[in-house]
């Protein structure tokens, strides 16, 4: 293998693992923009649903019959 081949496959190294590590970068970014969304959502819907005003007594037993 000549100093040309060696500095090729070198180079050739070098470009994969920048490109892994931005992939990697991109990656962890991408899960902590869902991980906030998912936040955003559950704290959402957990101040949109109003308590209900039932009696105790319902949703106690399931009718299994039909």
């Amino acid at each position: 293998m000549d100093a040309l081949g060696i500095a090729k496959l070198a180079t050739s190294i070098a470009d994969t693992g920048i490109r892994q590590d931005v992939a990697v970068a991109v990656l962890k970014k991408t899960q902590d923009i869902q991980a906030s969304a998912a936040t955003q959502l559950l704290e959402a819907v957990q101040s949109a649903a109003p308590a209900p005003n039932l009696p105790p007594h319902l949703g106690n037993h399931i009718n299994t019959t039909a």
